[in-house]
């Protein structure tokens, strides 16, 4: 499945190896707030450390606007990285240049540098050449480790392969495995689970997954806009309007496969506090609001989920930040988990879920990508995938 040659595919003693990873994580105060992302690298990483190699780390850490901004430094990243090693770790303050070659130049075997935020630099997201080819002269081979930037052509994803022709780290190979596979060849029954807020950065995927899938189910905001293309009344409910018309296209095409919540709770104001009821779905009341899918519908798609082989989830099913409204998220994390099925989770919320849930050791793969675990179920081609030299 995965033709991409890997860095077990090439003789890393004694060279310098450019990695990019994804380190783009929640930052408060200069302290990393999560640091799956970082652990996520650590088996890369340490491969190449153990063969012999000296390890310059590359990554991007939140959107910048087109220059320096302390705020977005990637410096406590880098402190986070050596606890989490046990070694030193050191840090250029640029990622080229000559601030970032006076650090990588001396580098030996065996030591990890981690260098500045690449959007620092404008010509890392317009794929510059020259950006590029600086930050292939730091090293002697390239590894794309960073899936959630794979769906990118960014100076630092493809344009370094230009230069030195580069290969997959561990992440991106075990990310592409289960995600390719989910959609090429899936155990069946094949069950997705789509949710979030809207359908329209979805509705490729939605149209990917009916030709793939056995049952799609839908929850969250995205599960309104196919309630209003019904008929339904959604009075302060989270609708897009532009997708209604698409919606209804979707429903017409999707053969029984769609699944859509059968009871809703609502919410007078959205607010953590606010009084809240259940109904079987219809119109919703003037004034109310759906937060979250009710119970039966938990029922009803934990059956569905029960019965499959493989299981892609992506998106909550309501405003699980509320407590109160996160019982149709937690109820659907929980019939994942009790399933036998290879379950993968992917985007930012949904992973989010899993882990309040407590749940995440029973999901047989968590993605670290959220566009481009949306792009992969797309059926789409990602350019730092592509850019890797083939096996």
């Amino acid at each position: 499945m995965f033709n991409k040659k890997t860095i077990r595919d090439i003789d890393v003693n004694g060279k310098k190896v450019l990695v990019r990873v994804d380190f783009n994580v929640p930052l408060k105060d200069g302290v990393v707030g999560d640091d799956t992302r970082i652990r996520a690298a650590l088996p890369t990483i340490q491969y190449l450390l153990d063969n012999g190699a000296a390890v310059i780390l590359c990554s991007h850490l939140g959107r910048p606007k087109g220059g320096p901004d302390p705020k977005y430094s990637l410096k406590p990243v880098a402190e986070h990285l050596a606890g989490l090693l046990k070694k030193t770790v050191k840090f250029a303050p640029d990622c080229i240049g000559p601030e970032a070659e006076a650090v990588a130049g001396p580098l030996q075997a065996g030591e990890v540098l981690v260098l500045e935020n690449t959007r620092f630099h404008p010509e890392e997201e317009q794929n510059g050449m020259e950006m590029a080819a600086q930050l292939a002269s730091l090293a002697d081979l390239f590894v794309n480790d960073a899936f959630g930037t794979a769906h990118r052509a960014h100076a630092s994803t493809e344009g370094v392969t230009h230069f030195k022709p580069g290969v997959a780290g561990f992440l991106l190979e075990k990310e592409i495995k289960y995600l390719g596979q989910a959609v090429t060849d899936p155990g069946r029954p094949f069950v997705a689970i789509l949710g979030g807020a809207k359908i329209s950065d979805k509705i490729g995927v939605i149209n990917n997954l009916l030709t793939k899938a056995d049952a799609v189910l839908i929850g969250g905001g995205m599960a309104n806009t196919f309630l209003k293309a019904q008929g339904y009344f959604m009075a302060d409910s989270l609708v897009e309007d532009d997708a209604v018309p698409v919606a209804r296209e979707l429903l017409d095409k999707s053969t029984g496969k769609l699944h859509l919540p059968v009871d809703m709770v609502l919410a007078d104001r959205f607010d953590a506090e606010a009084a809240s009821r259940t109904e079987v779905v219809g119109n919703v009341p003037e004034g109310w609001r759906i937060l979250d899918i009710g119970p039966e519908t938990v029922k009803a798609f934990r059956a569905v989920i029960s019965e499959a082989a493989t299981v892609v989830w992506n998106g909550p099913m309501g405003v699980f930040e509320f407590p109160q409204f996160a019982k149709g998220t937690f109820g659907v994390a929980q019939a994942v988990a009790d399933s036998k099925a290879v379950s993968i989770i992917g985007g930012g919320e949904s992973v989010a879920a899993i882990q309040q849930s407590g749940l995440a050791d029973q999901i047989t793969h968590i993605s670290t990508g959220g566009g481009a675990s949306l792009e992969m179920l797309e059926g789409l081609e990602l350019p730092g995938v592509a850019a890797l030299q083939d096996n």
